[in-house]
């Protein structure tokens, strides 16, 4: 598996459950990795796509506790056991978690790679990803050139995760 997630320098991903800054590059590559391929994601951060429901040309896994919980055209999991049921057959490297905070850090340590938009932004955010500049198995290998959109710099950036467990 992989994760895609824009962050800010305190590594800040969202506050009252929207993201900080809404950048187009950033949507695009999103898209761009995303689309044919399998995305995990939580129920709140599902609420958050346009109209609520899941994206199109994904398979959406939508992670909840919420046993009465369904969504129409995804795939929901109440536990890690149902999510590697669900994952056996899929090729790991096709497969990316996309939020929200919660489920960023349940299944950050399953994950391969980590794909970081860097947004140099200051809005304030109620909702954080794990610095992995101080997790030592996650080392930074690829570091874009500062880009700015409407006034806001950015830059995309690519971890590697050296102990990557299995689910």
């Amino acid at each position: 598996m992989q994760i895609i997630v824009n962050v800010n320098p305190r590594w800040g991903i969202g506050s009252e459950n929207q993201l900080l800054v809404h950048i187009r590059a950033d949507m695009r590559r999103f898209r761009s990795m995303t689309t044919d391929h399998t995305i995990i994601i939580g129920r709140k951060t599902l609420a958050t796509f346009p109209n609520g429901k899941p994206l199109p040309n994904r398979e959406n896994i939508i992670m909840t506790r919420d046993p009465a919980f369904s969504a129409e055209g995804a795939v929901v999991c109440r536990s890690e056991d149902e999510l590697r049921n669900v994952l056996k057959e899929r090729d790991p490297d096709a497969v990316f978690v996309c939020g929200g905070e919660q489920i960023y850090r349940q299944l950050l340590p399953y994950c391969s790679a980590a794909h970081i938009t860097l947004s140099y932004t200051d809005a304030p955010a109620d909702r954080f990803f794990p610095n992995l500049n101080l997790l030592p198995n996650w080392v930074l290998t690829e570091v874009g050139e500062k880009q700015y959109e409407n006034g806001i710099g950015f830059r995309f950036l690519t971890y590697v995760n050296n102990d990557v467990r299995s689910l």
